[in-house]
């Protein structure tokens, strides 16, 4: 396998616990992450729902997260754009970008939860249109063009216009984040098309690979992130235990759409989300067999959906670093100074 550039750590915030004690934990797994290695952590935008994701707003949640930690760079997976004032989110960007000493990665992407779109007055079928303008708009500000009414971001974006990542289920999706020099984020899983229920994700998301890189501009670094399901425990029991436990919660909301069948086994329904559990040797074998991973610059780790107690998230993160990322040819960085400004 080729050389992982860059380790990231996921959350959408789901601890057993009540909000306040889920983000208390979270940016401790952060600032775990940090301490061994991590070079970013990600957090999803969900509204609404309690099992879906835990956090509405992203950018207060990474400016705390920010005021905790000195070099782990702090990403949005994702900022769903068609919900949000694309002038607003280019704001708290900036700002948030320059509390952190630019450590702003700023994904965004259209959604995929259909119900919460209604309380925001807006159709969900209309998200893709919505979507596109309003990331025209988020990239013109952050560029510093002119604004309507003769005016211009202010704190100006810097470089995040550069710094901009869509994510996508599709080849389309791949080729727009492709032809506008932006990086491209894929997820730990997706539905796999009627016609081929048993098509692995890695045959899904390489013709989106293919896509983006043939759009790139010429000169242009590519950005591939992709995030994957891994919960590594000592020993390859308590791993599993978790993982019948995790996984089994989620797999009936999955059943009408395909994503898995009634009855399935443990081993079926690992293969069914994409998941990779186990003790060491176990995961990194498994990752070892995804050809999604060569071709990534970036690799986003989260414990979603086994979703296990805080202290075995924390072992989980010190095991990836310790042995599991290594094996995959990951080194951590060198611990620089920590960055307190950005000049602009």
């Amino acid at each position: 396998m080729s050389k992982i550039k860059r380790l990231g750590f996921f959350s959408r915030l789901l601890d057993d616990a009540p909000p306040s004690e889920r983000y208390r934990l979270a940016t401790e797994q952060i600032q775990t992450a940090e301490r061994h290695g991590f070079d970013s952590a990600w957090v999803a935008q969900h509204h609404f729902s309690h099992d879906e994701g835990g956090l509405p707003s992203p950018f207060v949640f990474l400016t705390h997260v920010a005021a905790h930690t000195s070099r782990i760079r702090l990403g949005t997976g994702i900022i769903t754009l068609p919900l949000e004032a694309p002038i607003r989110v280019a704001e708290d960007a900036a700002v948030l970008d320059l509390l952190s000493g630019g450590r702003l990665e700023l994904g965004v992407g259209s959604g995929g939860t259909p119900s919460s779109f209604a309380p925001f007055g807006l159709d969900s079928a209309q998200r893709g249109p919505v979507h596109g303008a309003n990331l025209t708009l988020l990239r013109k500000a952050l560029a510093g063009e002119a604004l309507e009414g003769g005016n211009q971001l202010y704190p100006g974006g810097g470089s995040l216009a550069g710094r901009i990542w869509q994510a996508t289920f599709s080849v389309e999706g791949g080729q727009r984040a492709g032809a506008a020099g932006d990086g491209l984020m894929l997820s730990r899983t997706q539905p796999r098309p009627k016609d081929n229920p048993d098509a692995s994700l890695a045959e899904l998301q390489q013709p989106i690979i293919d896509a983006y890189l043939a759009a790139l501009p010429p000169g242009a670094e590519p950005r591939i992130l992709a995030s994957r399901t891994l919960f590594v425990a000592d020993e390859q029991a308590t791993a599993l235990e978790w993982a019948d436990i995790g996984l089994r919660r989620i797999a009936e909301r999955f059943v009408a759409s395909g994503h898995a069948q009634p009855g399935q086994t443990l081993p079926e329904l690992i293969r069914a989300f994409d998941t990779h559990v186990g003790n060491t040797a176990e995961v990194i074998d498994s990752l070892a067999q995804d050809p999604v991973l060569d071709r990534a610059t970036d690799i986003s780790f989260q414990v979603h959906s086994v979703d296990p107690p805080h202290p075995l998230i924390l072992r989980s993160l010190e095991l990836t670093a310790e042995v599991v990322a290594p094996a995959l040819g990951w080194r951590a960085e060198p611990q620089a100074a920590p960055r307190i400004a950005i000049a602009r």
